[in-house]
């Protein structure tokens, strides 16, 4: 059994991407970079370092190959659990190498099995965050990591201000929700302008 610390790495490589992404005013994906580029990367080499062929996760999703003999990343069997779009950037040779053993079961059979186990996290609640997020507060997430943050206005179509805001890592495109101004029809993020500090809506 051994223990592996890739805290620097995965602040270096996630957390850093996560907050430089949301600065510069577009949305990333951080379990999608941490899939690719941390545990499909750096841990798949540090298993085979060990001799290990195989990296297993407990992602709901499955791999597949063609006749051809060409790897597929497929979905769960569980379609409300299903993990598949997070790790939609793993190579061929990745997904060579990747085992889910979850990915053939339900949300439900899992727990059983964890109850049959005796595992404390039998009856654990389903996250539905950011790791590193765990109180959904990207914005503050941001603030408080970042360099700096491009506060700016809120225009609309015409380029007539609506109102101001605390920054351009406070929105996303499509975004409707949040966006600290109203009208006389539902408004939504169609640009945000990082450099001006222009969220348009």
């Amino acid at each position: 059994h051994y223990i592996v610390n890739f805290e620097r790495q995965f602040r270096e490589t996630v957390i850093s991407n996560f907050v430089t992404e949301y600065a510069a005013g577009r949305t990333p994906i951080p379990c999608a970079h941490c899939n690719s580029d941390m545990k499909f990367a750096t841990l798949l080499d540090r298993a085979r370092g060990l001799g290990s062929d195989y990296l297993a996760t407990g992602h709901y999703a499955r791999v597949g190959q063609t006749a051809d003999g060409r790897f597929l990343l497929k979905r769960s069997v569980d379609p409300d659990k299903d993990q598949s779009y997070f790790l939609f950037s793993l190579t061929q040779d990745q997904l060579a190498h990747a085992v889910f053993p979850v990915g053939m079961l339900s949300k439900p059979e899992v727990r059983a099995e964890a109850h049959r186990l005796g595992l404390a996290v039998a009856d654990k609640a389903d996250s539905q965050e950011i790791c590193f997020v765990p109180d959904g507060d990207y914005a503050a997430f941001v603030e408080s990591r970042a360099s700096s943050v491009r506060s700016g206005a809120i225009v609309n179509e015409r380029g007539e201000q609506l109102a101001t805001h605390g920054g351009v890592h406070r929105f996303t495109i499509g975004q409707r929700k949040g966006l600290g101004v109203s009208g006389p029809a539902p408004l939504y993020v169609l640009k945000i302008d990082a450099d001006s500090g222009d969220v348009m809506v």
